[in-house]
């Protein structure tokens, strides 16, 4: 199981017209704590990154599921509700997960996370869909 946590980096780099502006992107990284996510991001946005950043923030994000894309450039966090029927009463029972999924607009995150549940045998709706400010998402890979 992931351990996601979201890292805000904040920088100053030259915009298109040659202007030094400051800028707080967020990140997505796996990690085991929230030491080791300091260490991971520090780690990741160095050869990005010219001069001095700092890590402004780093929190916890309830991320049950992710779907990659390789060729989405935004990422879209999903309201997922599954159901299932409470049968000592009689009724349905929704059940909200948040899934997030990499693509270039809703429509294709809505294709991805239907794509990706395919296999599901369980039965669930889409609530919403939103566009998040996440630049990027670093998956933890063994060495």
């Amino acid at each position: 199981m992931h351990n996601w946590f979201e890292c805000k980096i904040k920088y100053e780099k030259t915009a298109e017209e040659g202007k030094i502006v400051k800028v707080n992107e967020a990140y997505l990284i796996d990690a085991l704590s929230f030491t080791e996510a300091e260490a991971r991001i520090i780690e990741e946005m160095r050869p990005f990154i010219s001069g001095e950043f700092t890590v402004a923030n780093i929190r916890r994000a309830k991320i049950n599921e992710m779907f990659f894309n390789e060729t989405g450039d935004k990422w879209y966090r999903s309201k997922v509700m599954f159901i299932s029927l409470d049968e000592e009463k009689g009724v349905e029972k929704k059940t909200a997960v948040t899934m997030l999924v990499q693509a270039n607009d809703i429509k294709e995150a809505l294709n991805g996370i239907t794509e990706g549940m395919k296999g599901s045998m369980a039965d669930y709706e889409i609530a919403a869909i939103t566009e998040t400010t996440i630049m990027d998402v670093f998956k933890y890979e063994a060495e």
